[in-house]
């Protein structure tokens, strides 16, 4: 697995359009959805930071810190998700080739890796939060409520969206590694954070209170990251085989595609079933 992190593979990108469709709804269907959930993220976070620059007691200053927090950097990551996602659904549903199967391949290999960052860190952030942040007292605020219940709630309904309505597969092991990476990498940003604002983004980061509790909480959430993972895996590995397996729903596809007739049913799935293979040995060289 170590040999192949900056490998962006060799295989067929995509051969049955996973990223793009869904076994549930037509990809006109989860464009809407997509799209819907892009709006709602963006709309979230805007009027988050219009609000505490209007009425927060720092001003303007409590938007900047807003940037500080792990929690604010996954909703925005939700938001361009969605929204490059519904694009690639969109172009798919209009045309019959998405925009992504025009991408340059490393490009590709980053949106699966955006794809499983989703339907990952979402989870993080929920657990962390309502089992560590929360006070255990309901929010006497409205906008309060309403804003901590969009990006610690909602966010991993999000999450699973992804995981359960569309075709994708399951994520490359390989992925574990970039997942760490980015939380190393967020945990030198809070450090830079303390330096710069004078304030720890998350209270469990902070050395002089905690000492060495602090080790304990990063290593406890990263080896939490990498079991939702494992979770995250095995939920789609489920939904692709009831639906698939089981049910033999195989997906509801494009009525054209500039590429000739589409595979549909037993070839359909065999198709897929031997690129899955395929991406399999090659993980495993």
């Amino acid at each position: 697995m170590a040999g192949n992190t900056f490998k962006f593979g060799k295989d067929t990108w995509d051969p049955t359009h996973r990223f793009e469709t869904s076994w549930l709804l037509t990809p006109w269907a989860l464009f809407f959805c997509r799209a819907l959930i892009s709006l709602y993220a963006f709309t979230t976070l805007v009027f988050v930071l219009i609000w505490n620059c209007v009425n927060g007691e720092q001003g303007c200053t409590a938007s900047q810190n807003q940037f500080g927090y792990f929690t604010s950097l996954t909703y925005w990551g939700i938001g361009f998700y969605f929204f490059f996602a519904a694009l690639h659904t969109f172009t798919y549903a209009r045309h019959g080739v998405p925009l992504l199967d025009r991408f340059p391949r490393p490009l590709q290999a980053l949106h699966s890796a955006f794809y499983t960052t989703i339907i990952v860190y979402p989870l993080v952030v929920t657990i962390v939060y309502w089992a560590r942040l929360y006070s255990g007292t309901w929010f006497p605020v409205v906008f309060q409520a309403w804003s901590n219940i969009s990006q610690h709630l909602l966010n991993s309904v999000f999450a699973l969206f992804e995981i359960i309505i569309p075709r994708t597969d399951t994520p490359p092991a390989l992925h574990m590694l970039w997942l760490i990476l980015v939380l190393a990498l967020y945990l030198a940003l809070a450090y830079v954070v303390e330096a710069t604002k004078g304030f720890y983004p998350y209270d469990f980061l902070d050395p002089q209170k905690q000492h060495a509790w602090v080790a304990a909480y990063v290593f406890g959430i990263a080896v939490g990251c990498i079991i939702l993972f494992g979770f995250a895996w095995g939920c789609v590995w489920l939904r692709r085989y009831v639906t698939e397996t089981k049910l033999a729903r195989h997906g509801k596809f494009a009525s054209h595609t500039l590429s000739g007739p589409r595979p549909i049913g037993d070839d359909l799935a065999s198709r897929d079933t031997e690129m899955h293979k395929v991406r399999q040995a090659g993980e495993a060289a």
